[in-house]
């Protein structure tokens, strides 16, 4: 009971102490207790922001949804350049409401920046409901086509990450 008090969020506090770590290039005793304190301090201070409880129910594929975030935003960089240098003409932009499944705040915020940090693509409101995301795309072909993509590369996965407590 002590260690949920002090410890909220685990994994947050070992992500803050790893990116600190990181961001110095540095394992020097200073910056490891310096981040150990601010790993431990910050999702401690923040607990009560927090709407829900995050519980990851498979760790490994949350490591396999980041590797696949980053290789889709290697690919849509190279699709974006092609449309980009293209013929201007051929440009569709638009946008697409898509239904969430998700009911997670921070599945559904994951989403949201997934979408955003992938070229071509923004995610721009949340329906007040909490089921629409807008979505502005560069290009859009076939916009059933664009929500079945969306859903299978990430929402799909995001659902069986996280659980709603």
């Amino acid at each position: 009971m002590i260690l949920q008090r002090l410890f909220p969020h685990p994994l947050l506090t070992l992500i803050l102490w790893g990116i600190w770590l990181l961001l110095n290039n540095t394992i020097s005793p200073g910056h490891i207790v310096l981040g150990a304190v601010l790993a431990i301090f910050i999702p401690w201070l923040t607990s009560s922001y927090w709407p829900e409880k995050i519980t990851i129910r498979h760790p490994w594929m949350l490591v396999l949804y980041v590797l696949r975030v980053l290789f889709e935003i290697l690919v849509a960089n190279a699709v974006v350049a092609k449309l980009i240098l293209g013929p201007q003409k051929n440009l569709k932009p638009g946008f697409l409401n898509y239904e969430l499944k998700l009911t997670s705040p921070v599945g559904i915020g994951l989403l949201a920046n997934t979408i955003s940090l992938t070229p071509g693509t923004v995610s721009c409101d949340l329906s007040k409901d909490r089921r629409y995301l807008l979505i502005h795309a560069l290009h859009i072909d076939d916009v059933e086509a664009i929500k079945a993509e969306i859903h299978r590369k990430f929402e799909k996965p995001l659902l069986e990450i996280f659980v709603t407590c």
